[in-house]
């Protein structure tokens, strides 16, 4: 490297981890804004950093962190030298920032592995920098219309971080129609992973996101239905079907509120149990990309499943919170697919619930909230008496509370409430299990206040 260029990333780094430095002393979390200011000194400093780093990146619709944390903990039990960008860090600029504060001041990474997880618009410019040796990719769902735009738009956005990609294997989800359909565009080497059964005793009723084929424009036929537009798809004009999974779910054997007891089948045919220790059939697909990831990385396949049993909830998500006695749990929403999951989680459960929306309109939610319109809201209704009531907050929280309310949801049960504290007070003063559903910035604006007020880690710890 030109001695020129050594001094601009030796600025870039300290700037880098000043900014950091500056941003933390104010209680800010410091994720993004330092890599900008990195950035802006030397552009290329994430393709200088990460140059012999054996990275794994995760990237897609759903799933993303939580799949991260799962290959994290199975990198950790594996004895491996790593670090990962936890703090939700995932644009060009978080990564980057990331990079550099597990570097050394002269451009040298002190790890051998980043697991690095991508947001599906930025994992395009990402890509450009850094050589993959994996890539992780969980679906592909409609998602924030005002930034994203439509399926078919994400889709093309990972086809072209994948064709940046060349030296990478990529775990798709056989079941994503989208996502599978990217493995006829490229040479990569592939790792199909889904899940052979239903993970659902009574599915919820969704819009599908592609109910059409992607080839032919015919309508799919399906011989079972996970979620959304997963599951076991076949075009019956074309021929076009789901691909055989490498590495599959055979059988869920058990899922609570808790957790999912599971099997899984591996390339050489063996069986291998495993306990997920969070409920959900979408964390079931989580459990299974993790498993696909570590087949590919070379991991012992025991060690991998074991870890699906202690590794740390992201900040979140289904992350729990206990205060005076009182179980919260908190699970982030963006979209129909994954709020419907929630929302057929909780219809699943037989305790009785103290269910929270959380509503806003920020730009890392997505400044259109009409998708709350799209969500089944009215199988809420089904809990009956188990539902002992309906909490909004947020910047929308009238929008959400007028969507209950056409749900059918008694009006005596819906709360509205302006503020974190009196909400927080109110869910403590019940008895229920709470379940808090906020958009992204809700999300953050609560754990900030449960971490102020009780004393839990902040999202970047």
């Amino acid at each position: 490297m030109p001695n020129m260029m050594k001094l601009r990333v030796f600025c870039a780094l300290l700037a880098c981890r000043a900014a950091r430095l500056g941003l933390r002393l104010l209680g800010r979390g410091g994720t993004d804004f330092p890599g900008r200011v990195a950035l802006k000194l030397c552009p290329n400093l994430l393709g200088i950093l990460a140059k012999n780093v054996t990275t794994v990146i995760v990237t897609g619709t759903n799933g993303k962190t939580t799949t991260s944390r799962m290959i994290e903990q199975a990198l950790a039990d594996s004895g491996i030298s790593y670090f990962a960008n936890k703090s939700g860090a995932n644009l060009l600029s978080g990564v980057t920032a990331e990079f550099a504060m597990h570097s050394t001041l002269f451009g040298r990474c002190r790890y051998d592995y980043a697991l690095i997880e991508s947001d599906e618009a930025a994992f395009k410019a990402i890509s450009r920098f850094v050589d993959a040796k994996a890539i992780v990719l969980t679906n592909v769902f409609r998602d924030q219309l005002d930034r994203y735009g439509e399926v078919t738009h994400t889709l093309d956005n990972l086809r072209i971080g994948v064709e940046n990609s060349p030296n990478a294997v990529l775990c798709i989800n056989a079941d994503d129609s989208l996502c599978a359909s990217l493995a006829d565009e490229v040479s990569n080497e592939i790792c199909f992973y889904g899940v052979n059964v239903p993970v659902y005793a009574a599915r919820v009723q969704e819009v599908s996101d592609a109910p059409y084929c992607i080839r032919c424009k015919h309508e799919y036929t399906y011989d079972y239905v996970t979620y959304g537009h997963l599951g076991g798809y076949r075009c019956p004009n074309c021929g076009y079907s789901r691909p055989s999974p490498k590495v599959a779910v055979c059988e869920v054997s058990r899922s609570d509120a808790e957790s999912s007891q599971l099997r899984f089948r591996l390339p050489d045919g063996k069986e291998l149990d495993a306990l997920v220790n969070l409920p959900g059939g979408y964390n079931i697909y989580n459990a299974c990309a993790c498993m696909a990831a570590g087949q590919v990385l070379g991991l012992n396949p025991e060690v991998t499943a074991l870890s699906l049993s202690r590794f740390e909830c992201g900040f979140g998500r289904m992350e729990q919170f206990e205060i005076a006695g009182k179980k919260l749990r908190m699970i982030l929403i963006k979209n129909p697919a994954g709020c419907n999951q929630v929302l057929n989680f909780l219809r699943n459960t037989n305790t009785n619930v103290l269910f929270t929306a959380c509503l806003n309109d920020r730009a890392q939610d997505g400044t259109d909230v009409s998708w709350i319109w799209d969500v089944d809201f009215e199988q809420l209704t089904e809990m009956g008496d188990r539902l002992t009531a309906v909490y909004v907050s947020g910047v929308r929280a009238d929008d959400m509370a007028l969507r209950f309310k056409y749900a059918d949801i008694p009006v005596e049960k819906i709360h509205v409430f302006r503020d974190n504290k009196s909400l927080i007070d109110a869910i403590l003063a019940q008895n229920e299990p709470a379940y808090i559903m906020p958009t992204y910035t809700a999300m953050l604006n609560l754990r900030n206040y449960l971490s102020k007020t009780y004393g839990f880690k902040q999202f970047w710890e």
